[in-house]
């Protein structure tokens, strides 16, 4: 891996200066409770998720190939058709009418091909799409592009602190009133989802990534916290936080998954929601929203940012 210095490391990112807050909610989710005290020490953030441009300079200094793109082991997937075990990634697809909400497969493809170079399949390319999110990464890819660039993934406490923009206790990463004076203030979903949509700034008639920065940053300047991609985090996915204590745990993480999971591939904290969040279905573009994925999945509506600790670069 290429070394990294200092000043490199750190240049464009967004000091968030340490402290406590409320972190998760008692009003949506059950897994967003209980609300309890957390304390996080100071750190760099990256300022909007990384880009297609950014990843694409990290694959083309170190030729690394995504798990999207990799062969399929049978061991990893015993349930499957082997005929099926091709490399590929989700796509979403809207019904074009109005379907039951029980069931993902209804707007979720797997499609053959889709990667980071190909996000919605084999046929789309990403012209057009550099300032945009990369998205059709798992997590290992992001903690690669991570220790390339000599940073690090976020915990979830450090993200969801740094998406509250010091409203401690807010709804929104802006506030509590979803649309303030009436403006859209990210990238979700307007409409009934999965079909009926309502682009927004930056989108088009199709629901897709914008480019980064598109939409207003929180109060520490940054962008699409809320919205446009779902970011990885190192945190492992328990059903819900632990209760409070008597003290602030300080910069909490959670490094095993629950003793249950028996999964291949365990689950990890994703948060922030994406472009296909929208209220009657996923509400989840809200700072304290959190959602397990399987570390090996790779979607159109998933990336990353990365983060440096004070004293780590």
């Amino acid at each position: 891996m290429a070394t990294v210095s200092r000043v490199d490391v750190r240049r464009g990112m967004v000091r968030i200066s340490g402290g406590d807050f409320a972190m998760g909610s008692a009003e949506f989710f059950p897994e967003e409770r209980p609300v309890h005290r957390v304390r996080v020490d100071s750190f760099w953030i990256d300022p909007h998720p990384v880009t297609n441009a950014a990843f694409r300079r990290f694959v083309k200094q170190t030729g690394y190939v995504t798990v999207a793109e990799r062969p399929l082991a049978a061991e990893d997937y015993p349930d499957a058709d082997p005929q099926n075990l091709v490399p590929g990634g989700l796509v979403f697809r809207p019904t074009g009418h109005q379907v039951p909400l029980d069931d993902w497969r209804r707007w979720w493809w797997y499609a053959p091909g889709a990667n980071w170079r190909h996000p919605r399949g084999p046929a789309a390319t990403l012209d057009g799409l550099d300032r945009h999110p990369v998205t059709q990464i798992a997590y290992e890819d992001a903690a690669a592009y991570a220790s390339w660039a000599g940073k690090q993934l976020p915990t979830e406490a450090e993200w969801e602190y740094a998406a509250r923009g010091g409203l401690d206790g807010a709804t929104y990463a802006w506030g509590d009133e979803f649309e303030p004076t009436g403006r859209r203030m990210a990238n979700i979903w307007v409409g009934a989802f999965p079909w009926q949509f309502f682009p927004g700034r930056g989108q088009t008639p199709r629901p897709g990534t914008t480019v980064v920065g598109t939409y207003s940053p929180n109060g520490h300047g940054l962008y699409d916290m809320t919205g446009n991609v779902w970011e990885w985090t190192v945190d492992y996915f328990r059903r819900q936080h632990p209760g409070p204590s008597c003290c602030a745990p300080r910069n909490p993480r959670v490094d095993t998954p629950e003793s249950e999971a028996a999964e291949r591939f365990p689950r990890r904290v994703i948060k922030g929601g994406s472009f296909l969040c929208a209220a009657n279905y996923c509400l989840r573009y809200r700072p304290a929203a959190r959602q397990g994925q399987a570390e090996d999945t790779s979607t159109c509506h998933l990336g990353f940012r990365c983060v440096v600790r004070d004293g780590d670069s």
